[in-house]
């Protein structure tokens, strides 16, 4: 949750009436955070694992990789968002070098679904993993975003590989 705080205290995409797609929300904090400030608009939280109820928030359990889950959640919405956050890691191995490409193959799909599903001038922040792949993600991330940037909050622990890609508008095509 205090990595979600400092990213929106830097860059201010949570707003009252903000339409936000929690992706990976187990066990909750990010949309406890959200809960907070959003009072107008929806929000709905998905996971493979439940999570305790929040008030305010709609909770899908299903993997969000499933074009299933895709459909619920834009039937949820029935239009497009604007605010998508993710702090997915794919489960470890104790591989670092595989866990880094699996969570940052889960950020590319994030950043996949997020071009066909946000506002124009819509936002995703995303859980990434400094290691091998990190330029591939990052390109594809410009490829979809006239704005991209990359933040470390204090919140994360100094040896962890991650970080946070933070996109903004989405370049049309």
């Amino acid at each position: 949750a205090f990595k979600l705080i400092e990213l929106n205290q830097k860059f201010k995409f949570i707003k009252n009436d903000s339409n936000l797609l929690d992706i990976g929300s187990f066990p909750g904090g990010w949309s406890q955070v959200s809960s907070k400030i959003i009072i107008s608009g929806k929000i709905l939280s998905v996971d493979l694992r439940k999570i305790e109820k929040i008030k305010n928030v709609s909770f899908l359990q299903c993997n969000f990789l499933n074009q299933d889950s895709k459909d619920q959640i834009f039937n949820f919405f029935n239009e497009k968002i604007d605010v998508i956050i993710s702090d997915m890691a794919a489960d470890t191995t104790g591989n670092k070098a595989l866990d880094c490409i699996r969570t940052n193959q889960l950020c590319a799909d994030v950043i996949e679904f997020s071009s066909k599903n946000l506002k124009p001038k819509g936002i995703l922040v995303s859980k990434l993993f400094m290691g091998e792949d990190f330029i591939e993600v990052k390109n594809l991330a410009k490829s979809k975003f006239k704005k991209v940037q990359f933040f470390k909050p204090k919140a994360s622990r100094n040896e962890s590989k991650e970080t946070y890609l933070h996109c903004a508008v989405l370049k049309t095509l």
